[in-house]
């Protein structure tokens, strides 16, 4: 466990400001929910390889099949918000 840290010094430069409108600057959505979840460390090992394989992250993959059987089973809700596109982030429409 790490202790308290201090604060950046003048060699990081200028502070980014942080936006209120939700993560990743994404405006009108709420906020992604953040969980804790323990696995077993081989199913977590066989999750990660299998992301890996689909170029996805542990987390994504994750999500990936929670809506997968959500939506096998009737249970996604119609007004949920789709998974973010993968890749970095467009910096303008035309990319």
């Amino acid at each position: 466990m790490r202790g308290p840290r201090r604060a950046a010094g003048a060699q990081h430069g200028h502070p980014v400001p942080v936006t209120s409108s939700g993560e990743g600057g994404r405006a009108g959505r709420q906020p992604r929910k953040q969980v804790l979840l323990r696995l077993d460390p081989q199913v977590y090992d066989a999750l990660a390889r299998w992301a890996g394989e689909e170029l996805r992250s542990a987390n994504a993959q994750i999500e990936f099949l929670l809506r997968r059987a959500l939506a096998d089973s009737g249970r996604l809700p119609g007004g949920a918000a789709p998974i973010p596109p993968r890749g970095r982030p467009r910096t303008s429409p035309d990319s």
